[in-house]
C-alpha cells in the first residue's frame, strides 16, 4: 500500500517553474553583468528549494512525497500531479547542483547572445525537473518533449564544434521518433485503464496517473506490446546501444553545459524505474525481454569502452566512455533484484559528479589550448597541477576506483548481476578493466607525456570560479564513496517496493474491488512526517 504525503506550500511547482520564471526575468534585462548574476541568483535559489526537500523527505519510505494534484483536462484523464520518492527525489538535487554549477562555468566561456543562452539553460532546467516530478504520463511526456526545444538551441547555437547544426538536429529527431512509439504504448495504457474502469463501474474512465494506472491489471501480451513500444522512446534518450548514434556527436559538437546536462542527468533509464518496471512489471520479468536488454547493456559496455580506448580527443573519450556506464545501469535495473536496482540508481546519481564533472575538466582544457586532443598536450601537469589533481579524482571516481562514489554503484551493480546472472557480470567486470585503461592511459600521455611543440611556456592554472566547479565535485564524490548512507536511506523504501511489484507482477495481485480507484492512501502533513508507518515491510540494503 502507497502513501502519498503533501507538504505546506507547492514547493515542487517552484523547483520546476522558478528556473521559468527567471527566464522571463533576464528576458527583460540587457545589462550583460546584472544578467549573469540574476541566473545565479536564480540557481542558487533553486538548489536551496532542492535543499529543503531533500531535508524534509521522509527516507526509508516508498510514499509519494511533496504531492501536489490539479485536475487539468478531466475529460481525458489529464492530471497536473506532481510527487517524488526515493527513485526520483536525488535527481531533483542533482538538476540543481549542476545547472548552477553550468552558471557558473559559462560566466566568462559564453561571449556571444549572453541573454539568450541563460534563457534556454534556465528553461532546460525547467523541462528536467518536471521530467523528474511528474506522476501523470502526459504531464511527463510535454516535459519530456519541451525539453528538445532549449537543448536544441544550445547545440546548435553556442556549440562549439563545426557539425554543431548537424549535431543538434540528428539529437531532436532520433529523440522525435522514440517518442512517436512512446506515445503510443502511453496511450495503449490508458485505453486499458479506461476497459477496467468501465468494467467496474469507476469514474473518471480515463487517465493517464501513474498511481491510477498502478491499480490496474494488464495481460501478460499487452504488456510485452506497451513495454517495447516505451522502451523505444527511453531507449533512445538514454541512449542504449544500439540506438546511441546521435550521443557522440551531441556531447562533442555541443557546448560544454550541454554536455553536463546530456553526460550527467539520465532521464531515458530514470524512466525505466519510474515507469515501465512498475507499470509493466510481467513483461519486465519476462526472460525474453530480460536476456535481451542485459545483452543490450554488456554489448554497450564493452563497445563503448573499446572506442573510448583508441580516441585521442578527450570530449570524444568521455562520450563513448558514457556510452559503457550507460551500459552499467541498464544491466543493474534488469538484475531484477534489490541490489542490482540501487546499484543502478546510485551509479545514475554519480555520473552527475563523475562524467559530467569531466565534462567540466574537458573544457578547462578548451580554455587553455582551445583544443582536448592529445596533440594539444603532454606534460601539461607541470604547468597546472591544480588542473591535472582534479582531472585524476574524478578520473579515478568515473572508473570506481574505492573510496569514490563511482565504486559503491558499479560494486552494487555488479554484486546484483552476478546474483541474477553470473556470466553476464563475468563479462561486465571486462568493462570496469577497460574503462581504467580509456582514462589512465589518456592521462598519463596527456597529463605527463613528451610536452607538445607548441605548448606555450605560461598556462593559467584554475581560476576562482573553476576551483569552485571542481571543489564542489570532489566533495560529492568523496561524499558518496565514503559515507553511501544518507543516499541509500533516501532511495532504499521505493527500490524496495519496486522489487516486490517485479516479484508479484499485476495479473495476480492487482485486482481491485469494483469502485476501487487505486490502492493509495493520502496522508495531509505540513512537513512531510507521517503519523503511522508508512510501510509494513522491513526496510532492507544492499550495502
Amino acid at each position: 500500500m502507497m502513501q502519498e504525503l503533501t507538504y505546506a506550500f507547492p514547493i515542487l511547482s517552484w523547483l520546476v517553474f522558478l528556473p521559468l520564471i527567471g527566464a522571463l526575468i533576464i528576458w527583460v534585462l540587457e545589462d550583460q553583468d546584472l544578467i549573469r548574476k540574476s541566473a545565479l541568483g536564480i540557481s542558487a535559489l533553486q538548489l536551496a528549494l532542492a535543499a529543503l526537500v531533500f531535508k524534509d523527505f521522509v527516507p526509508e519510505s516508498p510514499a509519494m512525497q511533496f504531492t501536489e494534484r490539479l485536475a487539468w483536462i478531466p475529460a481525458l484523464g489529464i492530471n497536473y500531479h506532481l510527487a517524488v520518492d526515493g527513485i526520483s527525489v536525488l535527481f531533483v538535487g542533482l538538476t540543481a547542483f549542476l545547472m548552477i554549477l553550468v552558471v557558473l562555468y559559462s560566466w566568462d566561456t559564453v561571449r556571444v547572445r549572453i541573454k539568450e543562452y541563460y534563457i534556454a539553460l534556465l528553461a532546460l532546467e525547467t523541462t528536467i525537473v518536471g521530467i523528474f516530478v511528474s506522476l501523470d504520463l502526459i504531464l511527463f511526456f510535454v516535459f519530456w518533449e519541451l525539453m528538445l526545444i532549449p537543448s536544441y538551441f544550445l547545440i546548435k547555437l553556442w556549440g562549439g564544434g563545426a557539425e554543431r547544426q548537424y549535431a543538434a538536429l540528428k539529437y531532436v529527431l532520433y529523440t522525435l521518433l522514440g517518442s512517436v512509439f512512446m506515445l503510443v504504448g502511453i496511450v495503449l495504457l490508458n485505453l486499458n485503464y479506461h476497459d477496467w474502469a468501465v468494467a467496474h463501474a469507476v469514474q473518471p474512465a480515463y487517465s493517464f496517473d501513474f498511481l491510477d494506472l498502478l491499480a490496474v491489471p494488464i495481460p501478460p501480451d499487452q504488456q510485452l506490446l506497451m513495454f517495447w513500444l516505451i522502451f523505444l522512446g527511453l531507449a533512445f534518450k538514454a541512449p542504449m546501444f544500439p540506438f546511441h548514434t546521435w550521443l557522440p556527436d551531441a556531447l562533442v559538437e555541443g557546448p560544454i553545459g550541454m554536455s553536463v546536462v546530456l553526460a550527467g542527468l539520465k532521464l531515458g533509464t530514470y524512466g525505466f524505474m519510474r515507469f515501465s518496471l512498475p507499470l509493466l512489471p510481467d513483461a519486465s520479468t519476462d526472460s525474453r525481454v530480460v536476456m535481451t536488454l542485459m545483452t543490450l547493456a554488456l554489448v554497450g559496455i564493452l563497445y563503448g569502452a573499446i572506442v573510448a580506448l583508441i580516441q585521442p580527443d578527450f570530449r570524444r573519450l568521455l562520450a563513448f566512455s558514457s556510452i559503457s556506464h550507460l551500459g552499467f545501469v541498464v544491466l543493474g535495473i534488469f538484475a531484477l533484484n534489490f541490489q542490482g536496482l540501487q546499484g543502478s540508481l546510485l551509479t545514475m546519481i554519480n555520473l552527475g559528479f563523475s562524467t559530467a564533472g569531466l565534462f567540466f575538466v574537458s573544457g578547462f582544457l578548451y580554455v587553455r589550448r582551445h583544443s582536448t586532443d592529445l596533440s594539444a598536450f603532454g606534460g601539461a601537469a607541470k604547468q597546472v597541477p591544480l588542473l591535472a589533481t582534479f582531472l585524476l579524482i574524478i578520473g579515478l571516481a568515473s572508473i570506481g576506483l574505492p573510496g569514490t562514489n563511482g565504486f559503491v554503484g558499479e560494486f552494487l551493480i555488479l554484486l546484483g548481476t552476478f546474483q541474477a546472472y553470473w556470466l553476464f557480470g563475468v563479462f561486465a567486470v571486462t568493462g570496469v578493466i577497460f574503462g581504467a585503461a580509456y582514462f589512465l592511459w589518456y592521462y598519463e600521455r596527456a597529463m605527463f607525456g613528451p610536452l607538445s611543440p607548441n605548448f606555450p611556456r605560461t598556462i593559467a592554472d584554475l581560476n576562482a570560479r573553476e576551483m569552485i566547479i571542481a571543489v564542489s565535485l570532489c566533495i560529492m564524490i568523496f561524499w558518496i564513496g565514503l559515507y553511501p548512507s544518507p543516499f541509500l536511506r533516501m532511495m532504499n523504501g521505493s527500490i524496495q517496493a519496486l522489487t516486490e511489484r517485479l516479484e508479484r507482477g499485476t495479473v495476480a495481485t492487482a485486482q481491485r474491488s469494483p469502485g476501487s480507484k487505486f490502492d493509495v492512501r493520502r496522508v495531509e502533513s505540513g512537513n512531510t512526517t507521517p503519523t503511522s508507518p508508512t510501510s509494513n515491510l522491513e526496510p532492507r540494503t544492499g550495502i
